[in-house]
């Protein structure tokens, strides 16, 4: 499952259980907040687009720490004339826990732990597999 949402003007792919580092928030750390500008949903359901925004569809995201993201320089220069312009710049961030999404009031958060369950199965039919090789 995963969905489209948009904050600090930019739209992200977010999926429950992974952080991003999005434009700074402003809420304190370790608080719990709401995403409701969800524009796309992809679930076990189909697919819900919004026009523009799903309605009933929330993302719920933690936020993990503020920071600030790596430096770019800006350097102007007019050639001939001996002008020159170096500058610095490091945006501020808020790098954010995707926790759940829920359309409708169903959550992400009760699927996340079902394909949890399915890891285990796949690790016995690899051996299953390496028995079928030694039998040829």
């Amino acid at each position: 499952m995963y969905a489209i949402i948009e904050t600090g003007g930019k739209q992200l792919r977010v999926e429950p259980g992974r952080f991003y580092d999005v434009e700074r928030l402003a809420v304190e750390q370790d608080a719990t907040f709401n995403i409701d500008k969800v524009l796309f949903v992809q679930d076990d359901d189909g697919i819900h687009i919004g026009q523009p925004l799903v309605e009933g569809a929330i993302v719920e995201a933690t936020v993990m720490r503020h920071l600030r993201g790596r430096k770019i320089i800006v350097y102007k220069m007019r050639p001939k004339k001996k002008t020159r312009k170096k500058q610095g710049h490091r945006q501020e961030l808020t790098r954010i826990m995707i926790d759940a999404i829920s359309v409708g009031g169903r959550s992400s958060q009760q699927k996340a732990s079902a394909q949890s369950s399915k890891v285990a199965p796949t690790a016995a039919t690899e051996s299953e597999v390496e028995a079928e090789t030694d039998t040829e």
